[in-house]
């Protein structure tokens, strides 16, 4: 059921009119209430950029609860995946949060990524070639998603041929993250999910250690400073939460991204006719329909943000969705600008939770629009209502069907 139409709450998102175009509600609240108590959600929601980037940039990412909190709380059921989270780079704080990152940065290589460069252009055109003479796709299940899946298995250093099995998993573990409410019906197939991820896992430690590869999974186990290590454990968290964000964020981008140039048209003719702007492309893009719509944080002590006071331990929703569309930061916000410039989004985050995968999921981004742009003409969608997946955080559609001309 949802809240009375006349209370602003990011918990209109669950209606699928609100969910399919959640920007006037946004407006609306940065406009009247831009630090609201949400009391649907029990959490402060915060929507213009400056006080979005301060929420950021201050306020605790470390939001999950311990397995033994949970059992306290009688969802002991739960402690399997909290034991997962913890331990994810994402949900720590300084200075855990400063030493996992410092150890992934020294196998998240820049050389690493020039190498997989390669490789997303041929998997890129080879899933195009496999369309390109039929004249229509589904985006999303031809491209979006097996793009980014196929990339981040070469990644990990495992079998490509199990891209679809990672994406599923990755669809389960994105589901829990991406939405404010607890879905029972949903609990068991995420725990299953977590269970098969983590014996996949420790399993590929196991093999890269007899025969070692360049993936991800081999260097985490090995990477080392000062003699300091990650546990198993650790390894096995971060490479779980670096699979889902690498899949869950490049196929929204994809998928987002030339839905909104097939709604723009002048947008899209213009990056057909100069390539040079995919750079700056991508960036607007990111920002007009973010992949990752809002994140939570905790108060770190008693405070305040625009004289609203905010006790400590209170939940911050801090939505980079209304922040990248706020005509205080962005002029004209509405409006798609390939050109823009001064454009830092926050798509990616910002400060020490920023996505240290943001450049491979630009380069996979870039490939797509440039192998979709230049070899399918006339390039339109089929009229036909979409369908953007339940995932009130994680913005990106179900299915999208495009025609061509052949």
């Amino acid at each position: 059921m949802n809240a009375p139409t006349k209370t602003p709450s990011l918990f209109h998102l669950l209606d699928p009119e609100v969910l399919a175009d959640p920007y006037p509600l946004y407006a609306r609240l940065r406009a009247e209430t831009p630090v609201l108590w949400d009391p649907y959600l029990h959490a402060w929601v915060v929507t213009r950029y400056a006080d979005v980037v301060e929420v950021l940039t201050t306020f605790s990412a470390n939001r999950t609860p311990t397995p033994d909190k949970l059992v306290e709380l009688g969802m002991e059921n739960l402690t399997p995946l909290a034991r997962i989270m913890v331990a994810q780079m994402l949900f720590l704080d300084r200075p855990a949060h400063g030493r996992v990152r410092r150890l992934a940065a020294v196998a998240f290589t820049p050389r690493r990524i020039e190498e997989l460069a390669a490789h997303i252009q041929g998997i890129t055109d080879s899933l195009v070639d496999a369309v390109a003479g039929r004249g229509h796709m589904d985006v999303m299940a031809e491209l979006a998603n097996p793009l980014p899946a196929i990339v981040t298995a070469e990644m990990l250093g495992v079998p490509t041929s199990d891209h679809e099995m990672l994406k599923k998993w990755s669809t389960d573990f994105a589901e829990m993250l991406g939405n404010f409410q607890h879905n029972p019906g949903r609990t068991a197939q995420v725990l299953r999910s977590v269970d098969e991820m983590t014996c996949y896992f420790r399993d590929a430690i196991r093999a890269q250690a007899a025969h070692p590869t360049d993936g991800l999974v081999n260097a985490l186990t090995n990477a080392e400073i000062d003699g300091d290590r990650l546990t198993e454990d650790e390894v096995v968290a971060n490479v779980i939460v670096t699979m889902v964000g690498g899949q869950e964020t490049t196929t929204n981008l994809i998928g987002n991204g030339l839905l909104t140039l097939l709604r723009h048209p002048a947008a899209l003719q213009q990056l057909r006719a100069d390539p040079t702007l995919m750079p700056s492309a991508v960036e607007e893009l990111l920002r007009f329909e973010s992949p990752s719509q809002h994140t939570a944080r905790l108060a770190p002590r008693d405070t305040s943000i625009a004289g609203r006071p905010i006790e400590k331990g209170q939940a911050v929703i801090a939505v980079m969705g209304a922040a990248n569309r706020d005509p205080d930061r962005f002029p004209d916000p509405n409006r798609v600008d390939l050109c823009r410039s001064d454009n830092r989004h926050l798509a990616f985050g910002w400060a020490a939770h920023f996505c240290f995968g943001a450049p491979l999921a630009r380069m996979e981004a870039a490939a797509a629009f440039a192998a979709v742009l230049s070899r399918l003409p006339d390039l339109s969608l089929v009229p036909e209502p979409l369908v953007w997946r339940p995932n009130l955080g994680l913005r990106g559609l179900q299915a999208m069907r495009v025609r061509w001309s052949v």
